[in-house]
């Protein structure tokens, strides 16, 4: 089974940037969007053989997520247990063998002034995915905005304490992969460098790859050894961000 995860920075735009040719190149089972930053119909996008469903933020232009999917879900719920649904960052949908989770996770903004919703959020969504894990394997992927150790980012030392390498971001991953879960890329390359999924549009990063993987797939650990392949796919632009994908044995 196939999943893509992309923040497209703008659904509406990413259409005019050649989208439609990525999705049927990567043919995927199931195709997270993250900041689609539009409200429902306000696109016109419908692919042969998916269905679609979108959480949009209340505020428009903003944040919201989407699922492409070949596969109709058994059950489908929108934010985290009736809490942080107002700016469209979580859909999680279940299957007869898995849950599916994706995200796009609050940045904390400069000077951390949103640390602490970040917090709550991130609180939440370890309480959500441990509850689904006592029921099913779950797979969890989205712009989850932190880059977990320094191999991640082009500079480490001079992005220390900055939003998505802050102190308080990376020990709250750490506590999420410490909860049961596998960070599907780096299980099967520990040691990659400049493997990134996003770059600053302010300093022509991507020209350069001074990027930052702050993109993933995170699965439920007893499922890690069905990994087929995770991927980043920095061929495609079109966002700041990159697709990546994994393909797992279920």
């Amino acid at each position: 089974m196939r999943f893509v995860s992309w923040n497209v920075n703008g659904f509406r735009a990413v259409l005019q940037k050649e989208f439609d040719e990525s999705f049927i190149k990567l043919n995927a089972d199931f195709f997270a969007l993250q900041e689609t930053k539009m409200q429902p119909g306000q696109a016109d996008y419908d692919p042969p053989g998916y269905e679609d469903f979108w959480h949009s933020a209340q505020r428009k232009g903003y944040s919201g997520t989407a699922v492409f999917t070949k596969h109709e879900p058994l059950s489908i719920v929108y934010g985290l247990d009736g809490a942080h649904t107002d700016e469209g960052r979580v859909i999680t949908m279940e299957y007869p063998d898995f849950y599916f989770v994706t995200a796009y996770v609050p940045n904390a903004q400069p000077g951390l002034v949103r640390i602490g919703y970040r917090e709550q959020f991130e609180d939440a969504m370890l309480a959500h995915l441990k509850a689904l894990d006592q029921k099913k394997p779950v797979i969890y992927c989205g712009d989850l905005n932190v880059a977990h150790n320094e191999i991640d980012l082009k500079y480490p030392r001079q992005n220390r304490g900055q939003p998505g390498f802050s102190d308080q971001e990376r020990a709250k991953f750490n506590v999420l992969l410490d909860a049961g879960f596998t960070d599907t890329f780096r299980y099967l390359y520990p040691d990659k460098k400049e493997a990134y999924t996003w770059w600053s549009y302010r300093t022509n990063a991507r020209a350069t790859n001074a990027g930052w993987r702050i993109d993933y797939f995170l699965v439920s650990n007893r499922v890690a050894d069905k990994i087929k392949a995770a991927t980043i796919e920095d061929q495609i632009y079109g966002s700041d961000h990159c697709p990546v994908t994994l393909e797992i044995d279920l």
